[in-house]
């Protein structure tokens, strides 16, 4: 994938439930060049990381729900986490090495994400781990070594099953501002896949 290519991509990454059209992909990607935002969109249609639908005479571009799409959409969403030297990346790698299970997906949420962050901004981070696992002691882990920090981690830690639940509840929740406002540090693979489940059940951002 070249770098021109992943500033595309990045843009469906940002609300991933959302359709766009070509203008609005050329804008907000910052891309001046028209013939190659058009054959970009076209070439990830063909690799069917995206689907293109018809309005009129106006196309709209989003995300497929397959793997392919996980796969890529977790590379671009990882690899835009590590270019933003803003984040205390050192503390975030001793929070990971930390944590007391294999398989997780690692987000940092709030001030951070939107980089907003303050001298007196603590930096949220939310564990997504498998369903079975033990949220309490992890928490525990996250919480003893995230004090200690500057900025302070501040930690919270959900299953699978309750991230999805949350997403799909209609009420205002955590988990809905988690998708909108986040950056993902690792195992982006496993938020997209419970994201795309969401979204097909009715979860609109």
């Amino acid at each position: 994938m070249l770098v021109k290519e992943w500033t595309i991509l990045e843009v469906f990454s940002r609300k991933p439930w959302e359709g766009l059209t070509f203008g609005q992909v050329k804008e907000r990607s910052k891309n001046k060049s028209d013939n190659y935002v058009f054959s970009t969109l076209k070439k990830y249609v063909r690799l069917g990381v995206l689907k293109e639908k018809k309005y009129g005479n106006v196309i709209v571009y989003s995300l497929a729900h397959n793997e392919i799409s996980v796969r890529i959409m977790s590379f671009v969403s990882e690899y835009k986490t590590q270019k933003m030297e803003y984040l205390p990346h050192k503390n975030i790698e001793k929070l990971m090495r930390g944590i007391p299970t294999s398989f997780f997906t690692f987000i940092i949420t709030g001030s951070y994400a939107e980089k907003k962050q303050t001298k007196k901004s603590d930096l949220d981070v939310v564990l997504i781990c498998d369903n079975g696992s033990n949220i309490k002691k992890i928490l525990l882990s996250l919480k003893d070594e995230g004090e200690l920090m500057i900025p302070r981690a501040h930690p919270y830690v959900f299953t699978e099953g309750q991230f999805f639940q949350m997403l799909v509840n209609s009420e205002e929740n955590y988990g809905k501002e988690i998708a909108r406002k986040h950056l993902i540090v690792s195992g982006a693979e496993s938020f997209y896949r419970i994201l795309f489940r969401a979204i097909d059940n009715g979860f609109k951002g």
